[in-house]
């Protein structure tokens, strides 16, 4: 085991489901993103963890990504949220993923597709679809849902199984964008109701994203799709109708300590001047293991209950703490990065004008996730 890890705590994430469920109330459905590799945690043990939760689907941005899980024995229903390219159409059919739908040209080419590689019993494929009311990515206009919800009742080789849209500021609580929020609900409602009035069943409707968990009630409808909220991140003015906890905690271990002298440079560019005698402590993470390079001169650890800010630049590889000039702390004692007993990654992110889904995002492939509870 490497000394830098990340620690996942899935009871955290369990708590957190919960308290989701709790607030959106019973018979609602719960879908829960794992995109991105699990927001950085881990795509299959927290894919698994929710659906022993009761989530009713799994979100993911990329036809491998579905496949991963897939492959994991994950059989649950799988939304992909992201339009893939026609060469990717027989492995997302063949995995039975669920596409969001928006377009003719792409409704009709996976219908398709899919008569011609039907699923097993001769099922077709069932997709959702996809209506832009406001945050101009993907998705078809409003007043084009009952066209397009027809399209794909009328095809042979897809079923209309939901409806969905995007909610571009409900984590926002300025007024104009509270408003906004409202506006894009009403256009959402007013597509699914003329879905209703063109005789065609719209399936499961859902707009609810983390930021409209915390502050949008009206946006639960059937089922709703929080992201980072899961993993322990409520926007800022939902701490205490969502008291979630941080899934990750980001550690590493003490492997080389140095005396400084007054005058000597420490890292790349000479930017860290010792200003008096210290102790040096290097640590193995860096850049390379997503520790944002920015950071370097407004940044500390905590090693054995007290914080040590960085010394100079963080490398790729490693960065070096500032102990003081008398420490008791010793070579391969524990270090927090963030999370646990340290700032938290939306602490890290408010410091470099960023989200807190970056930074989980951004731990590298190579730091070993660790999950204690499993």
């Amino acid at each position: 085991m490497r000394a830098t890890r990340a620690l996942i705590h899935l009871d955290n994430f369990r708590s957190n489901i919960r308290l989701v469920r709790n607030r959106v109330g019973p018979g609602r459905k719960l879908c829960v993103p794992v995109k991105a590799d699990g927001y950085g945690h881990g795509a299959v043990p927290m894919a698994k963890a929710a659906l022993e939760e009761g989530a009713a689907f799994l979100a993911v941005a990329t036809v491998g990504e579905g496949v991963l899980l897939r492959d994991a024995g994950i059989t649950a229903p799988i939304l992909l949220l992201s339009i893939p390219i026609p060469e990717e159409t027989p492995e997302l059919i063949a995995n039975k993923l669920t596409p969001l739908v928006g377009d003719k040209e792409f409704i009709q080419a996976l219908a398709a597709a899919a008569s011609s590689m039907p699923l097993a019993k001769g099922e077709p494929l069932p997709v959702h679809l996809k209506v832009d009311t406001g945050m101009g990515r993907v998705g078809c206009a409003p007043e084009s849902a009952a066209e397009m919800a027809a399209l794909i009742a009328g095809s042979k080789g897809l079923k209309l199984e939901g409806v969905a849209t995007h909610l571009a500021v409900s984590d926002s609580l300025i007024p104009d964008e509270v408003r906004y929020t409202k506006e894009q609900l009403a256009r959402f409602s007013g597509a699914v109701d003329s879905i209703r009035k063109a005789g065609i069943d719209p399936g499961i409707a859902h707009a609810a994203n983390t930021g409209a968990v915390a502050f949008h009630e009206d946006a639960f409808l059937d089922m709703v799709r929080p992201g980072i909220l899961l993993y322990g991140y409520a926007p800022g003015g939902a701490e205490k109708v969502l008291p979630v906890k941080p899934v990750m905690e980001l550690v590493s271990q003490i492997v080389f300590i140095k005396r400084v002298k007054k005058g000597e440079t420490v890292s790349y560019g000479r930017t860290w001047t010792a200003d008096r005698d210290t102790t040096i402590a290097t640590i193995p993470v860096g850049y390379g293991d997503g520790l944002p390079r920015r950071l370097s001169g407004d940044f500390s650890v905590r090693i054995n209950g007290a914080m040590y800010p960085l010394a100079g630049r963080i490398c790729m590889d490693q960065c070096m703490a500032d102990l003081g000039p008398a420490t008791t702390i010793r070579r391969w004692d524990s270090v927090t990065i963030f999370g646990g007993d340290a700032p938290s990654a939306a602490d890290i992110a408010a410091k470099l004008g960023t989200i807190s889904y970056e930074i989980t995002c951004g731990i590298n492939k190579r730091v070993p996730r660790v999950y204690p509870e499993s």
